[in-house]
């Protein structure tokens, strides 16, 4: 596996590694604006792309990401080449979190963010990505839409998920945050309020 390639925002300080979500790169607009408002609160983002996402970035061509064990090792190797986890705050959005939360034990990452966690797959809420987050040690915080087809508020609530997981909700929002017009909310709101929440997370770590 090729080394991985770090985009880095913000003084040096506290570190959140941040990985992106399943169909967007670390450069989309939600991990721009995400990572320009922690470097702005006193965070060093480090942003880096899983595999498949490298291979698209070089080849222009669309493919599905990775099986989950090279996209845990990609992780993991990141982590390493930035020290180790016990200084690290670790996460992404969507699938870069999910495949976070599978590691953040194992690598004794300082705490862990996920922005829109896929709690199951689109349309299949039997199908639940929670057996790991039972028993999960590394403190926690998930930034969540009300509205998140992959785990609302009323289903994620019945989940049965570790006492180090802390959720903040963002009202109205979907899988990326976004309201809808009616609701008197903007996304810029909602994308500030995850922000201020992660700031407020890192803070007590």
């Amino acid at each position: 596996m090729s080394k991985p390639h770090f985009l880095l925002d913000g003084p040096k300080g506290p570190t959140i590694v941040l990985a992106h979500g399943a169909g967007a790169p670390m450069d989309s607009p939600f991990m721009e604006v995400v990572a320009a408002g922690l470097a702005e609160g006193g965070l060093r983002v480090v942003r880096f792309e899983l595999p498949y996402m490298r291979r698209r970035r070089e080849s222009g061509e669309k493919r599905p990401p990775d099986r989950e064990p090279v996209l845990r090792e990609a992780w993991l190797e990141a982590i390493a080449a930035l020290g180790g986890g016990e200084q690290l705050v670790i996460g992404g959005k969507s699938l870069g979190g999910r495949m976070a939360s599978l590691v953040a034990d194992e690598a004794g990452a300082r705490g862990l963010v996920c922005l829109g966690y896929p709690f199951h797959p689109p349309g299949q809420p039997d199908r639940l990505r929670t057996k790991h987050l039972q028993d999960l040690r590394t403190p926690a915080l998930f930034v969540q839409g009300t509205r998140d087809a992959l785990g609302s508020r009323d289903e994620v609530a019945g989940y049965g998920l570790s006492p180090a997981i802390r959720i903040e909700w963002l009202e109205d929002g979907d899988h990326s945050f976004k309201p809808r017009v009616s609701s008197g909310r903007t996304e810029a709101q909602n994308l500030a309020a995850a922000v201020a929440a992660v700031l407020r997370f890192v803070e007590t770590l």
